[in-house]
């Protein structure tokens, strides 16, 4: 295939800490033999993206391109890569490179996004120094092994958000071993928790959503919630103590009570943090004894992980709601998220009969 189709990518950056992007382009690093070009037609907003132009989260290397939730068709390709094709529709997540090497302790269990030599889709550097950048762009080269393909009955627009919400929520499931009958817990239900819901229920488990917002009571057991438990009630929170086998955390707000999540595990329970508490968590050892509750985390999902939940969602109809806007209106959409207004993931679409 011809290297390079793209001499320059157009994208929305930010250049000092924000939630405003500004147009910029950037000449793409050269085509590697096992990497794909990819014409961006959908990206989805997380909340990581915010917290990572505003630099809350360490050092941003503006100009930034941010955005890990892609979706796109490859338009070139390098001269090894024989599972993708010019044409394919695939999702990119949060990581554009592994080594996958079966010497490689991180990646030889699924655990990639681990693996020393990891490359993240924007703030991250290649190992040759050249900075990665993300989906708020027109184009975008990666890997090939991490531009996944997507089913054929997945509606493209709603693929973005399971590229890293989807798969951070499900990764942990798949883990864990959540089953049929495990009594799961899912904390906030916004972004990642209306899809935790989805994926929980959709494996059998019965589906407790908690929530400080009595008015999401209905929605979520539309979605697959079996109970939903008001968290500003006594009375529902009492009647959930010892309970859980499992329990997501999907919130990273301040009122969230971990010591009050440990009484609503049945004992052996895990409670899985999948957003960064806001300060210091505080336990003591007893807590953890005379309960034998585990408290744990999870990052995002490898390769195989992303395939697994492309897979599971288009086959059980998990989909995210979704909000869309044109790329060019992604200052409007950065403000609707960090205002926290969206519901509950924003899809920025660029046209389709764009030129390159």
């Amino acid at each position: 295939m011809v290297e390079g189709k793209i001499n320059e990518i157009h994208g929305w950056a930010a250049k000092q800490p924000g939630i405003k992007v500004e147009p910029w382009s950037y000449t793409p690093r050269p085509l590697g033999e096992n990497d794909v070009e990819i014409k961006i037609e959908y990206s989805g907003i997380c909340g990581s993206d915010l917290h990572t132009i505003k630099a809350e989260w360490g050092t941003a290397m503006y100009p930034l391109i941010v955005g890990h939730e892609i979706v796109g068709k490859v338009i070139t390709k390098g001269e090894k890569v024989t599972h993708l094709e010019e044409g394919d529709l695939v999702g990119v997540g949060a990581q554009v490179y592994g080594c996958l090497q079966p010497d490689c302790s991180p990646c030889s269990r699924d655990l990639d996004p681990h693996c020393p030599r990891s490359v993240f889709t924007y703030n991250s550097k290649y190992a040759d120094g050249e900075q990665a950048h993300g989906g708020y762009a027109n184009a975008v080269r990666v890997d090939s092994n991490y531009a996944i393909k997507l089913p054929a009955s997945l509606d493209p627009v709603y693929a973005p958000p399971l590229m890293c919400a989807g798969t951070t929520v499900f990764a942990p499931m798949l883990r864990k071993g959540v089953k049929k009958g495990d009594k799961v817990g899912v904390v906030g239900i916004g972004g990642l928790g209306h899809l935790a819901i989805q994926y929980a229920s959709a494996l059998g488990a019965e589906v407790y959503a908690f929530s400080h917002s009595p008015n999401k009571r209905d929605q979520c057991l539309e979605l697959g919630a079996t109970h939903f438990v008001d968290t500003s009630n006594k009375e529902e929170v009492e009647g959930v103590k010892r309970t859980l086998n499992y329990l997501f955390v999907t919130s990273n707000s301040q009122s969230n009570q971990y010591n009050e999540f440990i009484s609503w595990m049945d004992f052996e329970g895990q409670i899985v943090l999948l957003a960064l508490p806001k300060g210091q968590m505080s336990f003591g050892a007893g807590e953890f004894i005379h309960t034998e509750v585990a408290i744990t985390g999870s990052l995002i999902g490898g390769v195989n992980v992303l395939k697994k939940t492309l897979e599971f969602s288009a086959k059980h109809n998990v989909l995210p709601i979704i909000e869309r806007f044109p790329m060019e209106k992604v200052n409007d959409a950065l403000a609707r998220v960090d205002s926290g207004q969206a519901r509950y993931r924003i899809v920025l679409e660029n046209p389709q009969s764009s030129n390159l």
